[in-house]
């Protein structure tokens, strides 16, 4: 990649969809999706070309509030992607990142950006100041950890009011 722009987030609690935790949640008991979201569509972008095994199938979703994020030339981009019968097809693009934990000694990690377009995207709405990652398992984390989110600032950018 080339260099990186460094922009502080704070973890927030996702919908457990994309990991299957949902199903561990008293509210969200009947989740269509048992094994996660990740975990069924990982053997279609593969088959594509995108290989999500060295990540852990389940997403980190980081809050960049309040400003607005503004993503263009994704390094990996599927349009109308079947890979499920319970709604249409769905349209997802990933850039590359490097995820940094502050209070997790030296985590520096590759990770990648993952994005259902919300114009696709069938179920649970996602703020538009909060992106959604793939990174290798890193141990136990909780809501408002801060992180640093590296990424190409030709492709992210931080939008903030001014």
């Amino acid at each position: 990649m080339s260099s990186l722009s460094w922009h502080a987030a704070v973890l927030l609690e996702g919908h457990g969809v994309a990991s299957g935790q949902a199903l561990n949640s008293v509210h969200l008991k009947t989740s269509p999706y048992p094994k996660g979201t990740i975990a069924m569509q990982s053997p279609y972008f593969a088959a594509l070309g995108l290989d999500l095994s060295p990540f852990w199938p389940g997403t980190l979703n980081l809050s960049f509030s309040p400003v607005e994020l503004h993503l263009s030339n994704p390094d990996y981009f599927f349009q109308d992607l079947e890979w499920t019968h319970l709604h249409p097809p769905e349209t997802f693009s990933f850039w590359k990142i490097r995820l940094r934990s502050i209070g997790h000694c030296g985590l520096d990690v590759p990770g990648l950006v993952y994005y259902p377009h919300p114009e696709t995207k069938a179920r649970h709405w996602q703020n538009p100041s909060v992106l959604e990652i793939l990174a290798p398992y890193i141990g136990p984390i909780c809501v408002n950890q801060p992180f640093e989110l590296g990424v190409d600032p030709t492709a992210i950018q931080l939008l903030y009011a001014v």
